[in-house]
């Protein structure tokens, strides 16, 4: 059976990284060359993947249930 995904580790980490993709483009970014830092919704998307990332390598070990 499929896995409800676990949203109370998922959001923070995208939330936090989108943030921080922001500021990353806002002092950091540069204007033009960049792929993925010289557009505000790029450095968001990315920044909130790798963010989601970060915070599942810290997500507990789910335990196999048995039935019955």
């Amino acid at each position: 059976m499929l896995k409800r995904l676990n949203l109370k580790w998922i959001l923070p980490g995208l939330i936090a990284g989108a943030i921080a993709g922001f500021f990353y483009w806002k002092f950091y970014g540069c204007d033009g060359t960049c792929l993925i830092t010289s557009s505000p919704v790029r450095s968001m998307i990315y920044f909130g993947v790798m963010g989601v990332l970060v915070n599942k390598m810290f997500q507990p070990k789910q335990t196999k249930e048995q039935d019955g």
